[in-house]
């Protein structure tokens, strides 16, 4: 997810024809699940790093290959790394590109996992047959994970940001508007700023969750036709939407929560407020289904790493100020300092099965009619 300020690559490969990238669109995306869960004062242990047993059997291991864009991830695969012994080629990058990559080499994949948010990518990659089937790691669930898990067990929730935040600039806004209707007033023309879906994966997942909310395609597409009549302006990712926000073009940007809480750290001028509702978005990790054995193998160890103590110590201490921000889907680990009990806030989920078919069309929609 590019929650911070340090990742702004563009989420579609250059070169890509219109007609491919309209296809690669359509396994980009996000969110499922839905509970509650209150924050505690500390994260897990720094001792749980060694909690891994090292494996016997690395001499025959062979580089898995990962996928991903969290903010975290250089430091995940190194740990899994001194913890098994398996040794870990990252490609890290946007979504965009990374699903465009999976679909040109589709006939001969090169990925071990890709572990990115949005349920709605997945759903999309389960379609068409590109994601192992039938594996679930050994961990106790809380709600919001065993929510997120899907039937086919297709791929495995690894934590829970939201979308429908607005950071704001607390020296020029009082009232910050509260409801997804307040950001049609006039009093905030020209005011309101939000990403690139064609660009930032978890983006597809904020209009997929208007429209769910306002009760189809149609109006949402009549809403968001009546933000750019009110001068909605476009930015490709959180990070350029947020320096847009702490540059004073926009006053207010419609973000992911990680990257919205992360910006309040370094920025003590940006507020925040939780629309209502806002989408709960689960990032995850799926597994080749064409891969060799041996490399699946691997890569199911990744997973269950990545939810262990040891893996959730480093997935909530390797960006501190932005994809650490999540909710886990394990029990036993609470959110960091800083993140609302998710009780305090009035959140939806949107069916990834229902909405990831429907992604291509929407966001070539959305950037034919909204961007331009």
């Amino acid at each position: 997810m590019n929650s911070s300020y340090r990742r702004t690559p563009l989420r579609l490969l250059a070169g890509v024809s219109g007609a491919v990238a309209l296809t690669l669109l359509a396994v980009a995306g996000c969110s499922t699940g839905s509970g509650s869960s209150s924050p505690a004062a500390a994260s897990p242990s720094a001792s749980a790093t060694a909690s891994a047993p090292a494996s016997s059997s690395s001499a025959a291991a062979v580089p898995l290959v990962v996928y991903s864009a969290q903010g975290y991830d250089s430091a995940m695969t190194k740990a899994f790394t001194k913890a098994t012994g398996i040794p870990v080629k990252l490609d890290d990058n946007s979504t965009g590109p990374l699903l465009s990559q999976i679909e040109l080499s589709r006939n001969n994949p090169d990925w071990g996992l890709l572990w990115v948010d949005g349920a709605t990518a997945f759903a999309g990659l389960d379609q068409q047959g590109l994601l192992l089937k039938g594996f679930e790691p050994g961990v106790s669930w809380n709600s919001l994970g065993s929510q997120s898990v899907p039937a086919d067990k297709s791929y495995v929730p690894t934590g829970v940001t939201l979308m429908g935040i607005v950071a704001y600039n607390k020296a020029k806004v009082s009232n910050p508007p509260a409801t997804w209707q307040a950001l049609e007033s006039s009093a905030w023309k020209g005011q309101v700023g939000m990403n690139d879906p064609s660009q930032s994966g978890p983006t597809y997942p904020l209009i997929a969750g208007v429209m769910n909310y306002l009760g189809g395609v149609s109006s949402g597409e009549k809403y968001f036709e009546s933000l750019k009549a009110n001068g909605l302006i476009i930015h490709p990712t959180n990070g350029p939407t947020l320096q847009a926000l702490t540059s004073g073009q926009i006053n207010l940007a419609l973000v992911q929560s990680s990257a919205a809480i992360g910006a309040t750290f370094t920025d003590k001028n940006i507020g925040l407020e939780y629309l209502n509702p806002a989408t709960l978005l689960p990032s995850a990790i799926g597994i080749d289904a064409k891969a060799s054995p041996q490399v699946q193998a691997e890569a199911e160890k990744f997973a269950e790493f990545v939810l262990s103590p040891a893996g959730q110590h480093v997935m909530q201490t390797g960006d501190p100020t932005g994809d650490s921000l999540y909710y886990p889907v394990v029990q036993g680990v609470s959110p960091l300092p800083g993140l609302p009990s998710l009780a305090s806030v009035k959140t939806q989920s949107i069916n990834p099965y229902t909405w990831g078919p429907q992604e291509a069309a929407i966001n070539n929609w959305f950037d034919s009619s909204i961007v331009r």
